[in-house]
């Protein structure tokens, strides 16, 4: 009676067409186990309902084998799910820096004086697809230079481009269309630097200065972001007292006179990107 129950659910399980040859090995190991003397010998005729039977036989063999793989599998994620928990946990406790500096506005003074005694470099030199520029940092504007310094060091200006140019007068960059960018600038909280005029320091052809903003500004704090190289041979005098003058070509300014030849659209922005590659010299 139940070879009968059995053909009839086995009849799906034999349209999946297993191979034969693999129902004759799983029937030689249930042969072991059981007595099966009967249905091998009717097998070995190629009985086609034997057939069935020893096909659900191989498939219940197999299921339980799924099953036990299952419970395995679950163990293993359960595992592995404590394992991500305690990764978690030790990664929180790694990174946590109560006594990190968050560098903005109100504390850039002070992070700036402590960063310019510990890192004297002054020059820099800016890798561009028309050439090098070389530039040199003033020490007596000691928190522009400082700024300038880790900005570099930190792959900010890595990120930007010169994004305005005006024949005969200046070549501004700092600036980009990169998400990188004001990423960047984002984390560093937008702080600005106070003025640092000095009488010595004055807009004349080849210096770089800080850009700043305008509006709401009387203090005439610098923006540490973007910067611009003036290029008149009679100077640009009218901005002194204006914007903080702290460095100057020394090498290279004829690649910033190309700069400022550049074809540009309404908004003074060049088609073709003059990405800056910069770095400290040492």
């Amino acid at each position: 009676m139940w070879i009968a129950k059995i053909k009839k659910m086995i009849k799906i399980a034999y349209q999946l067409g297993v191979h034969y040859e693999t129902f004759i090995r799983i029937i030689l190991l249930c042969k072991k186990m059981i007595n099966l003397n009967v249905l091998y010998s009717e097998l070995n005729n190629k009985n086609k309902h034997l057939k069935l039977i020893y096909s659900l036989i191989f498939i219940v063999f197999i299921s339980l084998l799924s099953c036990t793989k299952k419970k395995v599998e679950i163990k293993k994620v359960k595992e592995k799910s404590t394992q991500k928990e305690i990764v978690k946990e030790k990664k929180i406790i790694k990174v946590a820096k109560p006594n990190a500096i968050a560098l903005n506005s109100k504390n850039a003074v002070n992070f700036f004086k402590d960063y310019g005694n510990k890192n004297k470099e002054n020059k820099v030199v800016f890798k561009t697809r028309l050439g090098n520029i070389i530039i040199k940092l003033y020490n007596n504007t000691p928190l522009h230079r400082a700024s300038f310094i880790f900005l570099t060091k930190n792959g900010y200006f890595d990120t930007t481009c010169f994004h305005r140019v005006v024949p005969g007068f200046i070549a501004q960059g700092g600036d980009s269309e990169n998400l990188s960018t004001s990423q960047l600038r984002n984390k560093y909280k937008h702080y600005l630097l106070p003025s640092e005029f000095r009488k010595n320091r004055k807009h004349k052809r080849g210096v770089i200065a800080a850009a700043r903003d305008w509006d709401d500004n009387p203090e005439k704090k610098s923006t540490p972001f973007e910067f611009y190289f003036t290029v008149n041979r009679r100077g640009e005098h009218h901005l002194n007292g204006e914007h903080t003058v702290f460095g100057e070509v020394i090498k290279g300014m004829q690649i910033i006179d190309k700069i400022t030849k550049l074809r540009t659209g309404k908004d003074e922005w060049p088609y073709q990107d003059v990405y800056i590659d910069a770095e400290v010299v040492e």
